[in-house]
């Protein structure tokens, strides 16, 4: 099926390159570095970082015995600091150039995410908030200046493909993470429930997905560099 998909996709590119009216006109990727390491970047950002709330949500209600309610009171220490500076973030990429303060976003994100790789048995919840609040931060100082960054680089005529793209990229992203996320559970734990017996599989899956996505996170910070200055 992987093989199958992959195919498919290049048959897609292969048609949507020849075909009059395109679903998704790939000439946009043409000769626009910006353009295209922008998507890329919005494709490795939420690869690593969407399925962290799945992780830390089954953590705390888990190993730490946290009611559902009380996880969430502090899983969302990552949002609330993504909404306070996002639209910050977004007023400092019309004044510096995106990509760099992008690229402090993707930055902030793998130190959360590495910081994660460390989860035990006895990690405080102090420090689980303030591994949300970096990765939270990054993701506010990526979000904003990176589709600053998309709809920029287009023509006017092309900002609703752009923004369905970016939209498309986003949701992959999202998708890849749990897929990432559920195969390294599969293979760590197999079909058990999270009991006090497979607790160690499931720290060692976490400490795993958390290492992959730190990597990847990493690498986004190049993509994201890779993009250019934008023409004002």
């Amino acid at each position: 099926m992987t093989i199958g998909g992959i195919d498919f996709i290049f048959l897609f590119i292969k048609w949507e390159l020849h075909t009059r009216h395109p679903v998704l006109d790939m000439n946009l990727f043409k000769n626009n570095t910006v353009f295209t390491f922008s998507i890329l970047a919005v494709l490795i950002n939420y690869s690593a970082t969407f399925a962290v709330t799945f992780i830390v949500s089954h953590y705390l209600q888990y190993i730490k015995g946290i009611n559902p309610q009380s996880a969430g009171i502090i899983r969302i220490s990552q949002p609330v600091t993504m909404a306070l500076f996002s639209p910050i973030a977004g007023k400092m990429s019309d004044k510096i150039q995106p990509q760099v303060i992008a690229s402090w976003g993707m930055a902030f994100t793998t130190i959360g995410l590495l910081l994660l790789t460390f989860l035990h048995l006895h990690t405080s919840i102090l420090f689980i908030i303030t591994c949300l609040i970096f990765i939270g931060f990054g993701i506010a100082l990526f979000s904003s200046p990176n589709t600053n960054a998309v709809m920029s680089s287009v023509h006017k005529k092309y900002y609703g493909v752009a923004s369905g793209i970016l939209g498309t990229m986003r949701l992959t992203g999202q998708s890849f993470s749990m897929g990432i996320v559920t195969l390294i559970l599969a293979l760590h734990m197999g079909r058990v429930q999270i009991t006090p017996l497979f607790f160690d599989r499931f720290l060692q899956s976490s400490k795993t997905a958390f290492i992959i996505f730190t990597l990847l996170c990493f690498g986004g910070i190049f993509a994201s560099l890779a993009r250019g200055k934008i023409h004002r």
